[in-house]
């Protein structure tokens, strides 16, 4: 059965330390190979694009497996399993869980203890990915953002999973996909392969469907996750108030390729409100879904904002929707 999630704020109880060790050689291994390579895929992509190695099927399976993949990151390891918007059927939580492994962003139960970690101390000392932790001059802070993106994944110590996410690890549907992330990872990797030559009947259609769909999709879905890391507590607006430090932004130019989670401001004032884009104009993909999961009976609770809560949060007078 499942624990009550919880808020990362009070997340653990006792004095549990915030880190638990370093990572492991060979899980640095791994890392360089899953990060480096699917990046080298990105670089070379417009070239073999151009040259004719892209074709609908390619797009077609790509897109299903980013949109999949995607939303299992925004909806279930950040909204629903880090944060507790909303309340989820077995089967939903489950579902959500297998689709968030698929981004290759690492296991549940660390991805959300990570993330825990951030909001418990954003952009403060503590937080394991702040672009502020170098100084606020221009070189400290390109520093800064090169960490926050992605450097702090090869130099970091491992948030405490018992203190950050003992419920997960109690849970033990979540436990299990835990222990299946290398499995799942071969699946995000091959899958898209063994659907492109199945539809394309060819060898090369698998090879471009993995090329694209495998590699491609994941470097780019890493980057987009990565840059609310970083870019999204740099630059963009900041209409709602947060805690004294906490530097969260809205940047709109990564509002669709993320599903809505770039309007991060919002988010760091109201952690767990199932909507981040609650003004006029600002698309929330990850939104709209858990509002259908709700429509049919798989979410219940769900915690959508309210229009007091956000009245009293603005910094200057903007209407929600």
């Amino acid at each position: 059965m499942s624990t009550a999630l919880l808020d990362p704020n009070t997340a653990g109880p006792g004095p549990k330390p915030l880190t638990d060790g370093s990572q492991s050689s060979g899980i640095l291994a791994a890392l360089w190979a899953f990060v480096v390579i699917p990046f080298v895929a990105l670089l070379v992509a417009v070239p073999m694009a151009w040259g004719g190695w892209l074709g609908w099927s390619d797009v077609i399976i790509g897109l299903v497996w980013y949109v999949v993949s995607g939303l299992g990151i925004t909806v279930g390891f950040h909204r629903y399993f880090t944060h507790g918007s909303f309340k989820a059927k077995r089967w939903l939580r489950v579902t959500l869980a297998v689709a968030g492994s698929l981004a290759v962003q690492g296991e549940i139960i660390q991805w959300v203890a990570d993330h825990r970690r951030h909001h418990a101390f954003s952009d403060l000392e503590g937080d394991p990915h702040s672009p502020w932790r170098f100084g606020t001059s221009f070189w400290a802070l390109t520093r800064g953002l090169f960490h926050a993106h992605v450097g702090w994944l090869f130099r970091r110590e491992l948030s405490n999973r018992e203190r950050f996410a003992p419920d997960l690890i109690a849970d033990r549907d979540i436990s299990r996909v835990d222990r299946l992330f290398p499995a799942l990872v071969a699946i995000s990797l091959l899958g898209p392969a063994l659907i492109g030559g199945l539809v394309t009947w060819s060898w090369q259609g698998a090879l471009t469907a993995f090329f694209w769909a495998g590699l491609v999709r994941i470097g780019l879905l890493h980057h987009v996750t990565w840059a609310i890391n970083s870019v999204c507590h740099v630059y963009g607006e900041r209409p709602f108030a947060m805690r004294q430090g906490d530097r969260a932004s809205n940047f709109w130019p990564l509002a669709i390729l993320s599903f809505g989670e770039s309007w991060h401001n919002l988010h760091h004032a109201d952690p767990t409100s199932a909507r981040h884009g609650v003004l006029r104009g600002q698309v929330d993909i990850s939104a709209r879904v858990i509002w259908l999961f709700e429509k049919v009976g798989a979410a219940t609770q769900v915690r959508w904002p309210k229009p007091e809560r956000l009245a009293a949060k603005l910094v200057k007078p903007v209407a929600p929707r």
